[in-house]
């Protein structure tokens, strides 16, 4: 019983409703002002009740509209934000490239590349991946003019010797490599000797030199000296960057005649090299 008294007001709500916006339709047609307010004053009672129990629906329906447009600015936010990530990290890399770069013009621009030689740069494209210090590949060969033994450099200084080539691609023998052997000086001393890799930690680099009276101290600059002998057959022009003495203690000079070096070269993060083709060994 109760449900019908429910249904039947809800009908008779509705056709109220119905009516009173077929009525506000045709008043407002004529453009009867009078009729205009009696209507009013009948039927706003009606509206504000339809109006109020409308509301939830309209609430409702506002809500899912609001979610799906707030939905739809966060896909849109999460996609310009992904594109700005790339374009940011796409810049730092270029940056970072640039700078290598750069470096490698200033390295020439200091005299330490000797004439004669033709410049080919290129990018590692491959590693070791149980030797970290032994090689890495890099993408020009050949067909770009590099030929085995040819010097590799980076922006800071000597890297290596290419000691395999293909057509399009190159490894190359880091200078860290067990069985690198550099002919080296000390400068300004101009103390000269053979430099290899210490054994179990290819960081660290020791020049086993000539007698000598002259005694090295920390820091001092160690270079390429392109001289040939001892079983030494020099794949480098001299005046190379190689690195700087971190550890010259006279008691191990004296006993030893060695010093202890660090690349100027970071051999774990190579990424832009350059081959010096033709020119003249030693």
């Amino acid at each position: 019983m109760y449900r019908k008294q429910v249904r039947r007001r809800r009908a008779v709500l509705a056709l109220l409703i119905v009516g009173s916006f077929a009525l506000l339709t045709v008043t407002y047609g004529q453009g009867s002002d009078g009729m205009q307010r009696a209507l009013s004053t009948i039927f706003n009672p009606i509206q504000s009740v339809a109006d109020r129990a409308l509301k939830p629906a309209r609430d409702l329906l506002n809500w899912f509209d609001e979610t799906f447009d707030a939905k739809g600015r966060n896909a849109r936010l999460h996609d310009e934000l992904e594109v700005a990530r790339e374009q940011a990290v796409g810049a730092k890399a270029a940056l970072a490239e640039n700078e290598q770069l750069k470096k490698l013009v200033e390295l020439d621009g200091s005299g330490a590349i000797p004439g004669g030689y033709t410049k080919v740069t290129g990018r590692v494209i491959g590693r070791s991946p149980t030797v970290w210090f032994a090689d890495v590949t890099i993408d020009v060969g050949s067909g770009d003019g590099v030929e085995v033994d040819d010097p590799v450099v980076n922006g800071d200084g000597l890297v290596g010797r290419v000691s395999a080539v293909t057509g399009g691609s190159a490894r190359v023998t880091l200078i860290a490599d067990h069985s690198s052997a550099v002919s080296a000086k000390i400068v300004p001393s101009g103390i000269q000797g053979v430099m290899k890799p210490a054994v179990g930690d290819p960081e660290d680099l020791i020049l086993d030199f000539l007698s000598s009276e002259k005694r090295v101290g920390k820091e001092q600059s160690v270079v390429t000296s392109g001289w040939r002998g001892q079983g030494i057959e020099s794949d480098y022009p001299p005046n190379l960057p190689i690195g700087e003495v971190v550890e010259a203690s006279l008691l191990e000079q004296e006993a030893q005649q060695q010093v202890h070096i660090r690349p100027f070269a970071d051999l774990r993060e190579l990424d832009v090299v350059q081959v010096l083709t033709g020119g003249s060994r030693g």
